[in-house]
């Protein structure tokens, strides 16, 4: 009787086995509760980064828990051959809770975004002609790394080694309507933007712009597509920043949050836009999977009550107010920007390019944050994070902020 050897899962494995496109940090994680992270040596963590603003409710939450056990133990998978009932209740939840009629459910926001673009082209090619195909987007954007998403997203950094790319794009320059002006035309089927850019650095569109970036798509017949992938499901302070904004857009797409760590991604929009993607057109194998729906539709559930996103705005006060606080002592902050629980501090010239710096000073005193950019300190807490973790996470903060400017 032979004894099998499990090969140690340490960081140095990741180096042997994966592709090197990621550079994780040094600690693996094991166990999540809450708002609490424990790594291999059992050390402790206050998580800020919610996996990239995607764990809303926190890690393992017992309604979440609750879902998913439940639906594994009934049904995992049919594909698009079938629908399921976790899938229509979910995109029935959604068309309630929203301006859309119509749900298509991908696995990511990048399929999200994908589905998004197809359907304004496809919109467009059926009730305006071919040439009416020109999506606009904004510079510094973030829409996804399908080759179709990098071309749209305003960063060419994500576009390097990858070309040609995909035609038929242009792009302004984000909070400048007279950017948008000069460039948008019959030709432009749709302009994409996120309320507040993400990747780009946590910067919220002025009340003004979003208003023009509106009235010129309705000016010129073209479809507003909102990217809520990262400001969605609560994280603004309402269930979607357009709600904020009082903007309503054609298309809007979301997932992070959505699943609250399950993977899960749809494209909402109206019944008219809708027709377009008729059948054959689009699809999605794992997209409406009922383990994904279940848990999405509990953590909907919870996320859009009144209090929960009342208590988004609390809580996004009670950060602003310790970084303030950082920043009165230390001068290290440009600005402190964002909407309810999506955070950005950006450095200083002095600090410029060291954000990452930042994240990982956080990460040895016990708070795992996040960057966006090279000089933007990210915060994308769970929804629901307890106010007196707020301030225990913050003052740890705090003292890596004075570590790094002692040098």
């Amino acid at each position: 009787m032979t004894t099998e050897t499990k090969t140690p899962v340490t960081r140095a494995l990741f180096d042997e086995v994966m592709v090197p496109n990621y550079a994780p940090g040094k600690m693996i994680p094991v166990k999540g509760e809450g708002s609490r992270v424990w790594d291999q040596e059992g050390n402790e963590y206050i998580d800020f980064a919610g996996g990239i603003a995607v764990s809303a409710l926190g890690h393992a939450h017992p309604a979440l828990v609750s879902a998913l056990t439940e639906q594994a133990q009934n049904l995992w998978h049919v594909s698009n051959v079938l629908a399921n009932e976790p899938m229509l209740r979910l995109a029935k939840k959604l068309t309630d809770l929203t301006f859309a009629d119509k749900v298509f459910f991908a696995n990511s926001g990048a399929e999200a975004n994908e589905a998004a673009f197809k359907l304004a082209r496809r919109y467009h090619w059926e009730h305006s002609g071919p040439e009416k195909n020109e999506i606009i987007a904004f510079n510094s954007s973030f829409h996804g790394r399908t080759l179709f998403t990098v071309c749209v997203g305003g960063q060419a950094k994500y576009r390097e080694g990858f070309e040609p790319a995909v035609d038929g794009i242009r792009h302004a320059n984000f909070n400048d309507l007279a950017s948008l002006e000069a460039i948008i035309s019959d030709k432009t089927c749709a302009v994409v933007m996120e309320p507040i850019q993400g990747e780009g650095g946590i910067l919220p569109a002025t009340q003004e712009f979003i208003e023009g970036v509106r009235a010129l798509c309705d000016k010129h017949n073209a479809l507003l597509i909102f990217d809520e992938v990262q400001t969605g499901v609560g994280r603004s302070g309402a269930l979607y920043a357009y709600q904020k904004y009082g903007v309503t857009p054609d298309i809007l797409t979301t997932a992070k949050s959505l699943g609250g760590g399950f993977p899960i991604g749809a494209m909402l929009t109206r019944g008219d836009i809708a027709k377009s993607l008729t059948i054959g057109t689009h699809g999605s194998t794992y997209g409406g999977n009922p383990m994904g729906c279940a848990v999405s539709e509990a953590l909907l559930d919870i996320v859009s009550q009144p209090e929960v996103l009342k208590g988004v705005e609390d809580k996004a006060a009670r950060f602003r107010k310790h970084l303030e606080d950082i920043n009165a002592k230390h001068g290290i902050f440009k600005d402190i920007r964002g909407c309810g629980l999506l955070i950005g501090a950006e450095l200083v010239d002095e600090w410029q390019g060291k954000s990452k710096d930042f994240l990982n000073a956080a990460l040895e005193h016990g708070v795992m944050v996040l960057v966006a950019g090279p000089n933007v300190v990210r915060f994308a807490p769970s929804l629901i994070v307890e106010d007196e973790l707020i301030d225990q996470g913050m003052a740890a903060f705090a003292k890596a902020v004075d570590q790094l400017v002692a040098g």
